[in-house]
């Protein structure tokens, strides 16, 4: 194992742990339920780019410390400081618009989050931005701005429109009402939900089985999807069949070749339950 020690933890706003081809990254202010600061938004644009150069790092999980995935935006440090500062606000919006979505949406490695209690507001999405979510059954979930008389700003009405329906999504934005893992897990908000002493088993189990496929077709194949559901069928038609022989020409493994021949000729795979022998 080989682990990253923060100079100070107590005061690093994300701590990073590397283990076994998964990357742990936890949002770390757990005294304000790790509400999304701009040290932390600065440190969380720093970490994404090192982790994606890093080849150790097989699957990156997002969680947070304590009882909280995040209770969404500081509303102090992040709007109130920089009010009035409006090069400040500017660059402090444009990098969490980097790290929550620009970053994680499109990612080189698939990323899953680990929603382990509070998730409000801001961190709708960064949770949805990940390419996978598995919630405690106990985790609480809200849209609460409208309790405070705003808005879900940002892109969060979009990142909840990309996974919810359209009845539970206006639901919950107009009434603000909170919502266990289990609703999450109903409406597609996250992947499941599981007790809470069963969630970071989970999560490795599922990291495992995203460790055990080709690299760089996995990569193709999510970033692929990201921007094929915008498209028309005619242009999700030339741009798939592109990605699929830019997969094929850039896999060292060559595993196209490698998954047919074990199932043609060796006939030692089989597709539909396992991954082909890498």
């Amino acid at each position: 194992m080989n682990e990253d020690k923060a100079i100070s933890p107590s005061e690093d706003p994300v701590l990073l742990e590397r283990a076994d081809g998964i990357a742990w990254v936890t949002l770390n202010r757990p005294a304000k339920r790790n509400a999304i600061s701009p040290p932390l938004v600065y440190r969380m644009v720093e970490v994404l780019a090192e982790l994606e150069s890093d080849d150790s790092v097989k699957v990156v999980v997002l969680t947070g410390a304590g009882n909280a995935f995040s209770a969404g935006m500081d509303l102090r440090d992040y709007f109130r400081a920089t009010d009035g500062k409006p090069a400040e606000q500017m660059k402090l919006f444009r990098a969490n618009a980097l790290w929550q979505w620009k970053q994680l949406r499109f990612f080189a490695k698939p990323t899953i989050a680990m929603v382990n209690g509070y998730c409000f507001g801001g961190a709708f999405t960064p949770l949805i931005s990940c390419d996978l979510a598995i919630a405690s059954d106990d985790a609480t979930f809200g849209l609460s701005e409208i309790n405070w008389g705003i808005i879900p700003a940002g892109v969060v009405n979009r990142a909840v429109a990309q996974v919810m329906n359209e009845r539970d999504a206006m639901y919950y934005v107009m009434t603000g009402e909170p919502f266990d893992g289990r609703k999450a897990a109903r409406m597609g908000l996250v992947n499941e939900s599981v007790p809470a002493d069963q969630l970071r088993a989970r999560v490795i189990e599922l990291a495992d089985i995203l460790k055990k496929k080709n690299p760089t077709v996995l990569r193709t194949a999510k970033i692929a999807y990201r921007h094929a559901e915008d498209m028309s069928w005619e242009q999700a038609n030339d741009y798939l069949m592109a990605k699929y022989d830019q997969a094929i020409l850039h896999d060292p493994e060559k595993g196209r070749a490698t998954a047919m021949s074990q199932f043609l000729d060796q006939k030692t795979f089989r597709p539909g339950l396992e991954t082909y022998a890498r």
